[in-house]
């Protein structure tokens, strides 16, 4: 009876949970709910204690003295988010190994309308917020929110071709290197050389212990977490530029070659054929012994990078990025009046920079890629095609949020920034959805 229940309870449940969670747009269904229950929350008579709650404050005391004690808020954006970033980081290399990023050829025109995608919204906000105590945010409106970006394109289905989303995969991962780059040099508070000195320390012993052949999983989760990211969370450096630092140390290779595996998983499975079953529902020693060994063969067969990256990424994206847009996503328009929303240039440089600039740099950089012979537009791609892709690159949220975070304290000009990210992000993403759905509609 039992075994009959949890058989309806896995077909009900679990089997539906876990193909939902398998779909590429899933992930930007589920950060959408988070964002509109922040809004929600922020605006209602519980607003003041769910502002409250992210500002209780989590550390450690020794001999009276606060250590790594920080708010809940804190640590979601430099704690859980370093997990997120970690995750770009496997992604990125796993890329430039044997994805879109290792050959030139294909990663030139998305890589360079990533580019454009960058600069020129940078350059509509540092020209609107010149000279101000603004002007610091001219990184929020750059980035590209990947999730919500695919989940809309994936949304449309056949409606749109491969090569389109192979462009958009590109441009965001590019995007997402950039924006690291730019939280790298230029997001940064004072910094403390000598704990710089300690995480580069074990940053070294990472990719010693790489070179070396190491592929424990739990040595790199060790020596990354408790050395590298510590280190660099108490220098000034961004806690997340760690986590990708510390992503590209970790081994890409198998501790078991691809055909070493074929071979050795083949003969256990003859010698588990080749045994006498016992006749009841467990399995004797002997057949236990052999699925343990292709259970460990199996495991020895997969790089670390590429684990950690299968393990990672569900909880990251049904976790961490939700978990984040709770934490951050919640504006509270109580007396809130459009002065107040323009008393600078906040809103409009970051709204105008993802709006418009994202499209226009986009264009203008294919354009000028295929102008001067540089690359070929895809078959399968027109310039309505990546001038919908355009918008959608407009969708700015998770990063755009979280170098606001950066930019900004709380304050006006980091609620102006996010009001300026709806905007943009919501605009951008029915814009891109509406033109690509017409563009690449069989009877377009």
């Amino acid at each position: 009876m039992r075994g009959k229940y949890g058989e309806r309870l896995s077909r009900s449940i679990a089997a539906p949970l876990q193909q939902f969670m398998g779909r590429e747009r899933s992930a930007g269904i589920v950060l959408a709910v988070s964002i509109v229950v922040a809004m929600v929350m922020a605006n209602s008579p519980w607003g003041a204690a769910w502002q409250g709650l992210f500002e209780h404050r989590l550390g450690f005391w020794f001999d009276g003295e606060p250590y790594l004690y920080h708010s809940l808020h804190h640590w979601i954006n430099d704690g859980l988010m370093s997990m997120f970033f970690f995750v770009v980081g496997l992604e990125l290399k796993r890329e430039f190994i044997g994805g879109e990023l290792s050959d030139v050829r294909n990663v030139l025109l998305p890589a360079a309308a990533a580019v454009g995608g960058m600069a020129v919204p940078a350059l509509i906000y540092a020209a609107l917020n010149a000279g101000s105590h603004s002007a610091g945010g001219w990184g929020i409106p750059m980035a590209t929110d990947i999730a919500f970006s695919l989940a809309i394109l994936y949304a449309l289905g056949d409606r749109v071709p491969m090569a389109a989303k192979v462009f958009l995969t590109t441009l965001a991962i590019v995007d997402d290197l950039g924006a690291v780059v730019v939280i790298a040099l230029f997001y940064t508070s004072d910094i403390s050389l000598a704990n710089v000195a300690v995480g580069v320390g074990f940053l070294g012993v990472m990719l010693a212990a790489n070179r070396l052949g190491v592929k424990n999983v739990a040595f790199y989760a060790l020596v990354g977490i408790g050395g590298v990211w510590v280190a660099f969370l108490m220098s000034g450096i961004h806690a997340t530029i760690a986590a990708v630092l510390a992503a590209f140390a970790i081994p890409a290779d198998a501790l078991l070659p691809e055909k070493s595996y074929v071979g050795s998983v083949a003969a256990r499975l003859r010698r588990f054929t080749a045994m006498q079953p016992n006749g009841v529902s467990t399995l004797t020693h002997e057949q236990l012994e052999e699925v343990a060994a292709m259970r460990a063969d199996a495991r020895d067969a997969m790089p670390p990078l590429q684990r950690l990256e299968h393990a990672m990424h569900p909880f990251v994206s049904f976790v961490v990025m939700p978990v984040f847009a709770l934490a951050n996503a919640g504006v509270s328009f109580a007396g809130l009046g459009l002065g107040d929303v323009l008393s600078t240039a906040v809103a409009p440089g970051v709204c105008l920079g993802l709006l418009a600039g994202k499209p226009l740099g986009v264009c203008l950089a294919v354009w000028l890629m295929v102008r001067l012979g540089a690359a070929r537009l895809p078959r399968q791609l027109t310039m309505r095609g990546i001038v919908g892709l355009g918008f959608l690159a407009s969708i700015g949220f998770t990063m755009s949020m979280f170098i606001a975070t950066l930019a900004f304290a709380d304050g006006p000009m980091l609620l102006q920034a996010k009001l300026g990210i709806f905007a943009a992000s919501l605009i951008g993403g029915l814009a891109g959805y509406v033109l690509l759905r017409r563009g690449n509609s069989p009877q377009a």
